[in-house]
């Protein structure tokens, strides 16, 4: 059965940076499931895996305008810490959530100096190729119930 539209696959993958680090991997662990065409994936591997079929090994390459983006200076702020009340001590590499105009988005913490804080709302993953090698351990079509929640149920998937 082949990669398509409103169809579960489940794979297994090992993502590197341009230098031939592993970011992610999932060997040894689950493999990972998600729905084809749901945007569960960046778009430059899901569009590269489209076709393919069980048992399928791809090497993908994805430009950061496919992957986690391009870096934006303008996510980039400093805020006053009173503006973090209740998060407690403020670190470099703490990340918090926020609405912002795109909807939710990660912010991690930068730089504390004095009482102002830096958070940058880029991806921490911006401006970098995505190189991951990915084996196609299964492709069935998605349950109505699936669609209609947008996740995998089950083996590699969501438990309710």
């Amino acid at each position: 059965m082949e990669i398509m539209a409103d169809r579960v696959v489940l794979i297994h993958y090992t993502l590197k940076d341009d230098k031939g680090a592993v970011i992610d991997s999932s060997i040894g662990g689950e493999p990972l499931a998600y729905i084809q065409g749901h945007g569960n994936l960046v778009a430059g591997l899901e569009k590269a895996l489209e076709g393919k079929q069980q048992g399928d090994v791809a090497a993908v390459s994805v430009a950061p305008a496919e992957g986690y983006g391009i870096r934006d200076e303008k996510l980039i702020q400093r805020i006053p810490k009173r503006a973090l009340q209740g998060s407690g001590e403020l670190k470099k590499g703490m990340q918090f959530q926020a609405r912002t105009e795109d909807g939710m988005r990660l912010f991690t913490v930068t730089a504390v100096v004095g009482d102002m804080v830096t958070l940058d709302g880029n991806h921490p993953l911006a401006d970098q190729t995505l190189n991951f090698d990915v084996q196609i351990v299964s492709v069935r079509d998605a349950t109505g119930e699936e669609l209609e929640h947008g996740h995998v149920h089950g083996a590699g998937g969501h438990h309710h």
